[in-house]
């Protein structure tokens, strides 16, 4: 069985939920994508029943701090558990070169002596480029630019176990460059920072991030048979999923999921 658990669902600055990074778990494997900007990353997973050591392979998107900030404390854990004889493979990181620099130097300046002495094989740091195809367990990962002016980033379409397939566009607005890889998906991952109709209290295009209403058109227009809306402002809660779930179903006419905190999807 393939899921998708959504530990964080929050754009940047939120307090009221956790920075969007989500695990996805398949037979054997589980491959989280970012990590959100803390220790609290540690906190979701327990929260959801997993342990850092239970995560095989990263995806890392981007080097900014909402998203790579709590990938210093998983690697931290894994060399905790490396030298505790708890972990005895490394975690595998891909991302592209800038993220996985920024990641090392990070854990080079902020690490223990001891915990960067075993760095290198607590950690595989596997570095991918634009059209790469890298496996993590048995899903395929080919990995695309998302052609972000803001921050050099990546996404990737996974062809899961029994084929199913899942596009994660980062979280900044589809790019017609990656129509190619993110056509068709079974499962579309799109950002949408706020309502269109709260476009003017929260201005998600001066943040290079879109609405619940362009997430919709997204999907229709790559054809996705189910859309998951993430990455959001954390001020409407408590009518988030009905709210954006509805704007988005006014461009698109499949299956809109809209997860809160450590909602857990089937694929």
């Amino acid at each position: 069985m393939n899921t998708l658990t959504m530990l964080g669902t929050g754009s940047a600055l939120v307090t009221r939920c956790y920075n969007t990074c989500f695990a996805i778990s398949t037979p054997g494997a589980t491959l989280l994508t970012d990590a959100g900007g803390g220790n609290g990353i540690l906190c979701q997973l327990r929260k959801a029943g997993m342990h850092p050591d239970g995560i095989d392979f990263m995806f890392l998107t981007h080097a900014h701090t909402d998203h790579i900030m709590g990938a210093v404390w998983l690697v931290r854990t894994a060399a905790s558990s490396l030298r505790g004889g708890r972990r005895h493979d490394p975690l595998r990181i891909f991302g592209h070169g800038r993220a996985l620099g920024v990641l090392r130097e990070m854990c080079l300046l902020l690490l223990s002596g001891s915990d960067r002495a075993v760095l290198d094989r607590a950690v595989s740091l596997c570095e991918v480029a634009d059209g790469d195809v890298v496996t993590a367990g048995q899903t395929s990962l080919l990995c695309f630019d998302i052609g972000s002016t803001k921050e050099k980033q990546f996404g990737y379409r996974a062809t899961l176990p029994g084929g199913t397939t899942l596009v994660c566009l980062g979280d900044e607005p589809f790019n017609e460059r990656n129509r190619p890889q993110a056509e068709g998906a079974d499962w579309l991952m799109s950002e949408a920072f706020c309502l269109y109709a709260d476009r003017e209290r929260y201005r998600p295009y001066e943040k290079h991030h879109s609405t619940a209403l362009e997430a919709g058109r997204t999907a229709a227009s790559l054809r996705a048979r189910n859309l998951i809306v993430y990455h959001t402002e954390d001020d409407s809660l408590a009518t988030r999923k009905e709210r954006y779930g509805a704007e988005a179903r006014t461009e698109y006419g499949g299956n809109v999921v809209v997860p809160d905190d450590l909602e857990t999807i089937f694929l």
